[in-house]
Order: structure tokens, then C-alpha cells, then sequence
């Protein structure tokens, strides 16, 4: 193993990292910094913590497309206004939509977070 240095959102990150690991570590880190940014610059969400549940779950579901998912929508949290998609996702992720909630509500809380 070795470490790394990476950028996320302009704050580094020292990561640990198998030896033939680090072209792959990086190009993971270059999706989340991404898809991170896409949220943040599109101002309606500020705290990091909330970008990057929202940046999470962005990537875990282009994954999920990728391996066959029945979700048809392109993204599940909408990047321009870093919430989630009106319409709302299929019935079979009101489980997740509920946690999506009480996650919020948590956050919503405790205004010092990141």
C-alpha cells in the first residue's frame, strides 16, 4: 500500500492506495470531485455533507444503470437543483425516498456540519 494526495472539491485528501491501484483510485476520485462540483456549482446546495450524499448516490445509481437497473430516469438526484427528481423514483425505493427524508431532516439540524 502507499498514499496518495487527491483534491475534492479543493480540499485534499490523503488516501491509502494498493500499488497498482492508483490510475483507478484517481479516476474514481476525478468522478466524485465531478459529479460533486455539478451539484455545488449549481448553487441550491452548500453544505458538503449533503453534496456528497447527493454525489453518492448520483454515481451509485449510474452504476446501477450499467448493471441492467429497471430505473429509467438518467440520474436519481436532479444536479442542477441538487434535489431529488419531481416525479419522484419507482415505487419499489419508497424505502429509500423515506431515508432520503429523515436524512435531510437530520442534517437540517445541525447547521455546523462541513
Amino acid at each position: 500500500m502507499k498514499q496518495i494526495e487527491v483534491q475534492i472539491m479543493s480540499q485534499s485528501y490523503m488516501l491509502a492506495c494498493p500499488l497498482d491501484g492508483e490510475d483507478a483510485l484517481r479516476a474514481s476520485v476525478a468522478q466524485v470531485d465531478a459529479a460533486m462540483c455539478r451539484i455545488r456549482d449549481a448553487g441550491k446546495v452548500k453544505a458538503r455533507d449533503r453534496i456528497a450524499v447527493l454525489a453518492a448516490l448520483n454515481i451509485a445509481f449510474e452504476c446501477s444503470q450499467k448493471d441492467g437497473s429497471p430505473f429509467r430516469n438518467s440520474s436519481f438526484a436532479n444536479t442542477e437543483s441538487g434535489e431529488l427528481p419531481d416525479s419522484g423514483p419507482p415505487p419499489a425505493d419508497a424505502t429509500l425516498q423515506q431515508l432520503l427524508q429523515r436524512l435531510d431532516q437530520a442534517l437540517a439540524q445541525d447547521d455546523r456540519l462541513l
